[in-house]
């Protein structure tokens, strides 16, 4: 076990911490409790949070990939690609070699890099259909982990982020619950002693016509509104800045 002194996450509203309250009008999320936990093994612990939600893959390349370099932190987590894979057209190929090339230069200033896989598409309406898309980009993820010496999350594994109860109304972030386990995934990742990842939720029975109607619900309310933003070219992250832009105490 490495007992980090310094911690900075990189990517889009996975890691700002959506939809996990916290405190001030800010989410918290898997970052955060991570940076709880190590804060707690190490006096004068700094932690900065770059994400900021609806950032493509090249954006957080050239925005937040940079800073952190500067930054030269012990541990630097990067998590990118599932907005663009979302999008027509997106090549996971061409996203693994921008991606490569982030790493090693995270990795050429000596920190610590942690990687992310997704969570397995399989059981979300319409997106299981872009399932091999998804596939092929994590395969190369954990190439990329393998080739540069990262530490790899892998929520494609988590059972229990399959669940409807780990996750918000929109099906596309995960809710405090959700965070919490990947968090407990992080930590055991990095060594560091915590909470079991692993859960077994109670089981329960679905109607199946109540579920017809969850799944309208959520094409109406949650669906159309964001293929709406992407057409017009507008995302959720437009004009927001880092929740924690600079390195600091925690």
């Amino acid at each position: 076990m490495r007992h980090y002194k310094s911690f900075v996450a990189l990517g889009d509203s996975f890691t700002e911490g959506l939809n996990d309250p916290g405190q001030n009008g800010h989410y918290r999320g898997w970052a955060d409790r991570v940076a709880e936990r190590l804060a707690a093994d190490e006096p004068g612990f700094r932690y900065a949070n770059l994400a900021v939600r609806g950032k493509l893959l090249d954006q957080i390349v050239a925005e937040q990939v940079p800073v952190a370099v500067e930054m030269a932190p012990d541990l630097v987590s990067l998590c990118a690609g599932g907005n663009d894979l979302l999008r027509p057209g997106s090549d996971p190929d061409v996203m693994a070699k921008k991606l490569a090339r982030a790493v090693r230069d995270l990795r050429s200033g000596g920190s610590d890099v942690l990687l992310f896989t997704g969570v397995d598409p399989r059981d979300t309406p319409l997106m299981r259909r872009l399932r091999g898309r998804f596939a092929v980009f994590y395969l190369h993820v954990r190439s990329i982990a393998d080739l540069y010496g990262c530490r790899l999350v892998d929520q494609w594994s988590m059972q229990g982020l399959r669940d409807w109860r780990a996750w918000s109304a929109d099906r596309l972030h995960m809710n405090e619950d959700g965070h919490r386990l990947v968090a407990a995934r992080v930590l055991d990742v990095l060594g560091v002693p915590f909470e079991d990842w692993r859960k077994d939720w109670p089981s329960r029975t679905v109607d199946p016509r109540a579920r017809r109607r969850e799944d309208a619900q959520w094409i109406r309310e949650h669906l159309v509104p964001w293929v709406s933003r992407r057409l017009r070219g507008v995302s959720s992250g437009d004009g927001l800045s880092p929740k924690r832009p600079d390195l600091t105490a925690f």
